[in-house]
């Protein structure tokens, strides 16, 4: 398997606190990847790293085999897409223009037919498209969490990496969302790598996980070999146990671990 996607020895600190040690990773086509992992153990700041939203100390990332390092902003764009957790602003902007935005890596100063036909396909694979000419503002948070996907789809990047896309919806639109995002990437080969907290999520709809903790990963693999009660309790300190359903494991925590006194 050729990697899409590789860490390489990443190291990234806030000041003084260093936040990812040592980090490697690698990741082919066709694969979803669901990073999680405790507050603070780094996984935001991985995916923002990759992006280049934030500099890692040290380290290089690659994608089909290029280090982003010696990219321009524009080429990483055309080569990763990023969804944040949420909109951080309010976008005067209709859905149509806010999904068009995603060409804007591709384009020269202006838009072409081909790129307003591109939006339209990707409202239409998300079964957004009636939303077109609404205000992204006055949406509902899981349909802005739409919008944003449907943004990066546009793209039409290799790599499309997602911080929390579920966090702020209810269960049926998290259900929504995961099942869109695993299908696209089976259909279009490309690379998804998620942050999540929803272990049961994770589980679900990932071709592989990623366990972290304090900047490093502890586990790594299929759901089955990661969702175990021995990683579950190294890393997050609780007692749970684990169950396989329709051949998926899910996770039913039974309580906290009291934590050894110094």
């Amino acid at each position: 398997m050729i990697n899409k996607l590789s860490v390489e020895n990443l190291n990234f600190s806030y000041q003084d606190k260093r936040i990812l040690k040592d980090f490697f990773m690698a990741v082919g086509d066709g694969q979803v990847v669901s990073i999680v992992g405790p507050n603070g153990s780094g996984k935001s700041t991985l995916i923002k790293c990759i992006d280049r939203i934030l500099v890692p100390t040290s380290g290089k990332i690659s994608v089909d085999r290029c280090d982003v390092v010696d990219m321009h902003r524009r080429e990483i764009a055309r080569r990763i897409a990023y969804v944040p957790q949420n909109a951080l602003r309010v976008f005067p902007h209709t859905v149509f223009d806010m999904v068009l935005m995603g060409r804007r890596p591709h384009l020269s100063w202006k838009g072409s037919a081909a790129d307003e036909e591109k939006a339209w396909e990707v409202l239409q694979r998300l079964g957004i498209e009636a939303l077109a000419l609404a205000p992204f503002s006055d949406l509902s948070g899981g349909q802005q969490q739409k919008v944003l996907i449907a943004r990066a789809l546009a793209q039409d990047t290799g790599v499309i990496l997602l911080d929390e896309p579920t966090s702020n919806l209810d269960i049926w639109h998290q259900i929504d969302v995961m099942q869109i995002l695993r299908k696209l990437v089976r259909r279009r080969k490309i690379t998804a790598i998620i942050a999540i907290h929803d272990l049961n999520m994770a589980a679900r709809y990932s071709d592989r996980i990623m366990m972290m903790k304090k900047g490093k990963i502890v586990a790594s693999g299929r759901p089955d070999d990661v969702m175990t009660g021995e990683n579950l309790e190294a890393v997050y300190g609780i007692r749970a146990m684990v169950r396989i359903a329709d051949d998926c494991p899910f996770v039913i925590p039974i309580g906290r671990i009291a934590q050894k006194e110094n």
